[in-house]
């Protein structure tokens, strides 16, 4: 038996979950549509509440090809739901996990298709602010486009936005996937339709990658690499396209590309791609944490770990991406938010060369200290015995102290 939403609305079977609730196949009205329910505690927020009310109106009014659109907000009693077109398909994120990166053609197309879903939202005043994976759906009843895609759509409009409270983002929260966010919004300055532009070019990135330019290790870490350092070109792509991406990229949201802009360029792109495989690239290698660290054995090669959104909650799966976390970054210098990094990320590794500060290096690093910590210990034994004899002959007076020393352990 299913679960009533509203009046109008039944919800009959789980389809996913996610941080902010569950998404139900749902009958209406007019036919089968996708329910989103958001978390209870959320309900049960009556700011949140009235936010989700005063929304209606702009999310109700986005009618794009490229956009899921909500046909409905309900408010009633415990549940506070969304309801929304039903696609038949599959995520972004589904797909990247089983072919881990996507033929050039393949991964612009659906790019494009997302910059519109974002030019007629940011049109209507609307910006996203969770653009990632996990909120691209894949029609795989629509018409297949250039290298093989499917008609890409874009959901979860307005989703992050009734989330964000003023307690909740405070100067030292952050909502969002660390992974894709821009870093104006690391600083705290106030999302505008750039931010949405930046995480779509991590997306871009990741799909031909097959991880994202800033992503993993610690949350932290992933929100400083945001702000501080440039991002690692990916070898045998068309440079025009190289540097369109690097322009949506920029720490500058004024030097990025507007959506519509965007997603003309990328089209443009397309017949350079026909027929381009897959990139061959190798991840960076993983970083191992400043404090703990205990060496393991080495993981296999063939499946490295994917770097995609990183979660802000450790413990939390990807998909429980918009949580707060309480992050306190430093403040860029004006240079930096120009372009001007500091440093490159995570370049990817070149075969039987150790980086610094890499897992290998610490784990050749902490061996290097035992050794010489044993060496320490034998030649403060070797010297405490010399000092001893050289005191303790048949002459030597036993009330006497001892006056040899004993060399400290080497570092």
């Amino acid at each position: 038996m299913g679960r009533k939403i509203g009046s109008r609305y039944t919800a009959h079977q789980i389809l996913g979950r996610g941080s902010a609730g569950t998404v139900w196949l749902g009958e209406g009205p007019e036919g089968p549509v996708a329910i989103k329910l958001l978390r209870e505690d959320l309900a049960s927020d009556q700011e949140l509440v009235g936010r989700f009310v005063q929304e209606r109106t702009a999310l109700l009014s986005l009618d794009h090809a490229r956009v899921v659109g909500v046909h409905d907000l309900v408010v009633d009693g415990n549940d506070l739901a969304l309801v929304m077109d039903l696609v038949r398909g599959t995520d972004l994120r589904t797909r990247l996990e089983r072919e881990r990166r996507l033929a050039p053609e393949a991964a612009v197309a659906i790019v494009a298709d997302v910059a519109d879903a974002l030019a007629a939202a940011h049109a209507a005043g609307i910006v996203h602010r969770d653009v990632k994976p996990e909120n691209v759906l894949l029609d795989m009843q629509g018409p297949l486009g250039p290298g093989g895609s499917h008609p890409a759509l874009l959901t979860d409009f307005g989703v992050a936005k009734l989330i964000d409270s003023p307690r909740r983002t405070r100067a030292t929260k952050i909502i969002g996937t660390p992974d894709y966010l821009a870093p104006e919004i690391i600083e705290g300055l106030p999302p505008r339709a750039a931010v949405d532009i930046y995480a779509l070019a991590t997306v871009l990135y990741e799909l031909l990658a097959g991880f994202t330019p800033f992503g993993g290790g610690h949350p932290g870490a992933v929100l400083r690499r945001h702000v501080t350092e440039t991002v690692v070109p990916l070898p045998g792509i068309p440079d025009e396209l190289w540097q369109l991406m690097l322009q949506c990229l920029a720490k500058a949201p004024a030097s990025r590309l507007r959506a519509s802009e965007l997603a003309a360029r990328l089209r443009e792109q397309l017949p350079l791609l026909a027929g381009m495989p897959p990139l061959d690239v190798d991840e960076p290698e993983a970083e191992a944490p400043d404090e703990g660290y205990e060496e393991t054995a080495p993981q296999p090669r063939e499946q490295p770990p994917r770097r995609g959104a990183v979660p802000l909650v450790p413990g939390a799966t990807p998909a429980d991406a918009n949580r707060d976390t309480h992050t306190s970054m430093r403040v860029p210098a004006p240079d930096e938010l120009a372009g001007g990094a500091r440093g490159t990320a995570r370049a990817p590794r070149a075969a039987g060369t150790v980086r610094p500060g890499s897992a290998r290096h610490r784990a050749s690093a902490r061996r290097r200290r035992i050794t010489l910590g044993v060496a320490g210990v034998v030649l403060a034994a070797a010297v405490g015995a010399g000092a001893w004899y050289a005191t303790s002959g048949d002459d030597a007076d036993p009330a006497k102290p001892n006056t040899g020393t004993s060399a400290p352990p080497m570092p």
